[in-house]
């Protein structure tokens, strides 16, 4: 699978919508005005928002803007550009605690171990994740120390899946989303504990780490905005080997998971 956008790209991108009056912004969020998300709109366009629709969209810099109806004007007049990619990345982290506790996201997010990858999937705590559009989960684990069973469920609990993290194993490869029936929300049963995990999915072409991160914390994956706030900060500082990477990981060497269990309606 392709990795690819470089730091250079996230430069070139940042210095690119400054020089213009007008730059685009892409929606996150949106009820009503026939918008969804992933469109792009430019930042100078004007919009009309009826009483009770609402859009939330992120700009270059990756500061979120939502506009609530009764609503007509530009969407920005700032456009959401800067010259500066260090100083727009300060700005994005010093909105963090602010955006995630307005999506109830800190306490839960309070405890959580570092992620070693943006893109991992923490099936060790409840919360809501964030993948990329046609990719599968990557699980993982803070400790992988011994083997543990796991089993998941659809919130229905229609079927089962049941897998084992082996000694020393910190990541798994989950089944292809394709194959289970568009659930977006898990239970992800271990011993001792039962988490609750949903997945929100980031359109494909949404590429820019600035407004990857920025989304996270929009759909309160602060864990994993955390783990991007962190990458992003090391290509700037020149201390990271390879170019900065825009879309989930590859899956070669991580364990695939075991057939899942379709065993109707599955045991309470």
């Amino acid at each position: 699978m392709k990795r690819g956008t470089s730091l250079g790209l996230l430069v070139g991108g940042l210095m690119i919508a400054s020089q213009s009056l007008a730059a685009p912004m892409i929606v996150v969020e949106a009820r009503g005005a026939g918008l969804r998300p992933g469109m792009r709109l430019d930042s100078a366009a004007t919009i009309n928002l009826k009483d009770g629709e609402r859009v939330t969209l992120i700009g270059a810099d990756g500061q979120a803007v939502t506009l609530r109806g009764t609503y007509a004007g530009v969407l920005t007049k700032a456009g959401g550009a800067s010259q500066n990619p260090r100083l727009a990345l300060a700005a994005l982290i010093s909105t963090r605690n602010d955006r995630a506790s307005k999506v109830g996201a800190i306490r839960s997010g309070a405890n959580a171990a570092p992620l070693p990858d943006p893109w991992l999937i923490d099936v060790s705590r409840s919360g809501a994740r964030c993948i990329r559009e046609g990719q599968r989960p990557i699980w993982w684990r803070p400790d992988g120390s011994g083997e543990t069973k796991f089993t998941v469920y659809p919130i229905d609990r229609s079927w089962r899946a049941d897998f084992v993290w082996q000694k020393g194993q910190t990541e798994m490869a989950a089944p292809d989303l394709a194959k289970l029936d568009g659930v977006k929300t898990f239970l992800i049963q271990m011993p001792g504990q039962d988490n609750a995990i949903s997945l929100n999915v980031i359109p494909a072409d949404v590429v820019d780490p600035l407004v990857l991160s920025s989304w996270m914390l929009e759909k309160a994956c602060v864990q994993q905005a955390d783990a991007y706030f962190r990458q992003i900060q090391s290509n700037i500082d020149g201390q990271a080997a390879a170019p900065l990477q825009d879309s989930s990981r590859d899956t070669p060497g991580i364990a695939a998971p075991a057939p899942m269990v379709d065993a109707g309606k599955a045991p309470q």
